[in-house]
This record gives C-alpha cells, structure tokens and sequence, in this order.
C-alpha cells in the first residue's frame, strides 16, 4: 500500500469523552499507524475548536470548521431538496471545497467517512482510490423507530428521516468499497436492508481504553454519601438517554427504593436537558451535569444501569462499566451486541420491573454483585481492547497484504 488516507468524521475527536469522539478517536489513532491521515471535522462549540493542537499531533494535515448551521436551517433545506435533514444539518461549502483541494494535492489512497452525514463530502472517487464507510449504526432504523412509536409532526419528521436517510444510506453503501458498523446485528440488519453481502457490509466492533478504564487505576475519588448508589452515564441531550433515566428515576427507583428507602441515583453526564435536571426533585435522584473524570464514579457505583429502550450497536458506557468491574444491569436494547454472558458478566432487565428486581437482589448479595463486575471486566480485557477490535482495519482499506506492512 501507498499513499496518505483522508478521514472525514462528524465531530472532532477530541476529547475522546462521548461514545462516537471515543470511536473516532480510536479509528484516528489506528489509521495514523497505517498512513499519514489528512482530517477533515467539525466542532460543535468553542471547546471543541480548542482541540486543533490535539488533533494536528495526530493528522498530516487537517480542516475544522466550526459548524454553524441551525437545525431550523438544516430542516427547510433539508425539506426542499429531498435530502435527509440528518446529512442537510452537516452540510457545509468549506469542507467540500477542502476535500477537493486534499483529493487533488495528495497522493490520497483511500477516504475513511465516519458516519452517515460525512458521505455527502466524498465525490466521485478515482478507481484506485479505496472508500470505507463507517457507518458506525444503522442511522435510519433508529429514526423510523422513533416515528414509529411517536404522534404528530414530529412523529412525521421521524418517518420522512427514516425513508430518506435509508435511501441515502443505500446510494453510499453502493458506492463504497466496504461499509462497517459497530456490531455484528447491526451489519446483519444493513445487509438485509440494502441486499448487499458479507464481502461488502461488515462488523467493526468498538473496543475499551482498558488501561484508563481500569478500577486500579489512579483517579480522584468521590464521596460515596450513604445509602446503595446507582449510576447511569452518558451524553445528557441525546434523546435515548433522556427517556432512558426519565423511565428509571419515575418507574425503577421508586421500586427499588420501597426495599432501600436510601437508593439514590446519580446521572452523570453532560448537558442535561431542562427535563433531565428537573429530575433531581425527586428523592434519591441526584443529576451531576458533566464531571473532570467519570470513573470516581462508576467506582463507587453499586450497580450501574443502561436501562435504555432505544439504542443501535455497542453501548460504549457499558463497556466503560465493565471495565471498572461494576456489575451492570442493562436493558436488552444496551445490551445487544456485546459479547458477554447474561447473568454472569452482566445483567439483561427487559422493562422497569425486571429492572428493580435484579437490582435488588444484586444489592442483598454484594459477593454475587463482585463477582459478575470482575467478570465483566475479565470478558472486557479478553475480547474488548481496541488494538484487537480495530486490527483488521489495515485489511478492510487495502487488502490481504496492508495487515502485515501496518502492524
């Protein structure tokens, strides 16, 4: 193999703090190895556009663009064009002009995208130049799920997404050499979707930073307060997130707390929405906001909960809590595409009640409780390091022989 590898990715991936900057950053680093890697990004806000001198430590060369564009904006054009409002939200002139002019002045190989939204930059490739989709989930089905379950206008704009998107998302998955997704049921849902095999639709699994994620690791510590402590993490303005603690802190810990009057529940994660901060009124419920290290923590979690009811591929703070050998509870949704034992390496609770059961009976027996966390985070050291779910990533751009010739 030779030549240098454009990587395209939806947000700077920097700081590795939320499930998809985590992927991104993991699939820069390893790409780094392979090629010198030219990246083209966005940044959401002025912390993320402080990370360019991260970022150039990595890429060859680079272009971060602050995006601006109003999901109003994004949705009118969206509409008028027939283009998926999800694609229209990324759109911007400058990263299209750059991709031409790095395609043009480079001896590029191969195009990396990183999620649905960045394969609108990647024009008409020369033969010889590689494409790989990393379409990470199955971004459509989660917006017809949505429609699917919702009423008015919203509930449309979800339907029209989900039919748009998968069109979209069929025309790349065409184009493209390869397309990978975070999972193996992911990728089997595409290629039934899309009707194209194996060879071209494949799993690229998320992997954990286990020496960071480690419960001997050095990391400030948090006052535990009194009382069992469960804890949820993520990213507080995603929509699954917010139904999921909502669903738990109204449904779950009420029951919980009829046998552990002391049951509290920590959301810890940033930007909480106004629905999510409001639900610290409630007892037991306490609602951080974001915090310096999330690892004090999932430490001094009893039990960490993924009571999600919507979610696609690997659930990146269900590996995390593995890793810090919590015992886990997570619904089947969270749950699905983790290759780990139910009932010994974590535990799958399908609805509320399930969920305060499990949860309660894992609080009776705190050795049980032990158990399952170190073999969570046993089953996270033999098959989730990134340096073993990321390796045939040389192959999947250039072939049998670019393994050997990058490892």
């Amino acid at each position: 193999m030779t030549g240098d590898i454009l990587f395209l990715c939806h947000r700077i991936p920097f700081p590795p703090d939320r499930g998809d900057k985590i992927r991104s950053y993991h699939l820069l680093q390893r790409l780094a190895q392979i090629a010198p890697v030219h990246v083209g990004c966005f940044g959401d806000d002025d912390r993320d556009m402080d990370y360019a001198g991260d970022l150039a430590q990595l890429a060859a060369s680079q272009c971060l663009l602050r995006r601006d564009r109003s999901k109003v904006v994004a949705g009118l054009t969206g509409l008028a064009k027939g283009q998926s409002l999800l694609v229209s939200l990324f759109d911007h002139p400058g990263l299209h002009q750059w991709v031409a002019q790095t395609l043009a002045q480079r001896p590029i190989a191969a195009v990396v995208a990183y999620s649905a939204q960045m394969a609108h930059f990647v024009p008409q490739l020369a033969p010889q130049t590689r494409f790989l989709m990393d379409f990470v989930d199955f971004d459509s089905a989660k917006y017809a799920a949505y429609g699917a379950e919702g009423a008015g206008p919203m509930a449309w704009i979800n339907r029209r997404e989900g039919r748009v998107l998968l069109d979209f998302e069929r025309a790349i998955a065409a184009r493209a050499d390869a397309c990978s997704f975070v999972s193996e049921a992911e990728a089997a849902l595409f290629r039934t979707a899309s009707g194209l095999g194996p060879d071209r639709i494949v799993a690229l699994e998320n992997g954990v930073a286990l020496d960071y994620f480690d419960p001997a690791a050095a990391f400030p510590a948090i006052d535990h307060g009194a009382g069992p402590l469960l804890v949820f993490t993520g990213q507080m303005d995603y929509r699954p997130n917010i139904e999921a603690v909502e669903s738990f802190a109204r449904q779950t810990l009420p029951a919980i707390q009829t046998v552990h009057p002391q049951a509290r529940f920590a959301i810890v994660g940033r930007n909480p929405t106004k629905a999510v901060e409001a639900l610290a009124d409630r007892p037991g419920v306490i609602v951080t906001g974001g915090v310096p290290d999330v690892r004090g923590w999932l430490t001094a979690a009893d039990i960490v909960v993924a009571p999600l009811r919507i979610a696609r591929g690997i659930q990146n703070k269900v590996l995390e809590a593995m890793a810090m050998a919590r015992p886990v509870v997570a619904s089947p949704q969270a749950a699905e595409g983790i290759d780990a034992a139910d009932d010994t390496e974590f535990l799958i609770a399908a609805n509320p009640a399930e969920e305060a059961a499990k949860v309660i009976a894992l609080l009776a027996d705190p050795a049980r409780a032990a158990r399952i966390g170190l073999a969570g985070r046993a089953r996270m050291e033999a098959r989730y390091r990134w340096s073993a779910t990321l390796a045939g990533l040389p192959d999947l751009l250039f072939g049998h022989d670019a393994g050997s010739q990058a490892a």
